[in-house]
């Protein structure tokens, strides 16, 4: 991982790093019918120190990727957040991010409760926003899905008092956290 991570740093990329996912974990039924056929569950595994020494180790050379973390715990939301304020760099602004939520926890608790670990430890506003399984034509909609509840909860920060009302602003972090944040951290 440290030699892809330092291969993405020099070409540009990101890397994308998934944690907490316990795959086939009903092996009786994976023999019989195969694997990834549904029996993958939460994982709780201890991430802080790997994953600290993973970043340190391409940072110590100036290497380390753009790099967004994932998370299928939700109990680790924070322990990424956290981690993701250890390895910025001026490159780029949210150099280091924590992914939206993902697998289990895409839906609208999930996602909720993602963005607002976000926007307690980092920019809500430098957010690349809601990812796709390209690999499945009925995960697009998610992506309209994801928006409703972004700007539902933004929007509740806003009547609650919590944010400014200032719809010029309000209009450029949403249309950044769906379109141009990642346009702009991807490259593309």
């Amino acid at each position: 991982m440290i030699f892809l991570g330092r291969q993405y740093h020099d070409r540009g990329w990101a890397m994308e790093v998934h944690i907490g996912a316990l795959r086939s974990a009903n092996s009786r039924m994976v023999r019989e019918i195969g694997p990834n056929t549904g029996f993958d569950s939460v994982a709780d595994y201890q991430v802080a120190r790997n994953l600290a020494s993973l970043l340190n180790e391409m940072e110590e050379t100036g290497q380390c990727p753009k790099t967004i973390l994932f998370t299928l715990n939700a109990a680790d939301n924070w322990v990424l957040a956290t981690m993701t304020g250890n390895f910025m760099g001026d490159e780029i602004a949210g150099k280091i991010q924590l992914g939206t939520a993902w697998w289990f926890m895409d839906h609208r608790d999930g996602m909720e409760e993602q963005m607002r670990v976000f926007a307690n430890t980092a920019s809500l506003g430098r957010f690349i926003g809601m990812l796709t399984d390209s690999r499945s034509f009925l995960s697009y909609p998610r992506h309209e899905y994801f928006r409703r509840i972004m700007c539902n909860l933004i929007g509740a920060w806003v009547e609650n008092g919590e944010y400014p009302a200032d719809e010029d602003m309000l209009k450029t972090i949403v249309q950044g956290i769906c379109f141009e944040n990642v346009h702009q951290y991807l490259g593309v």
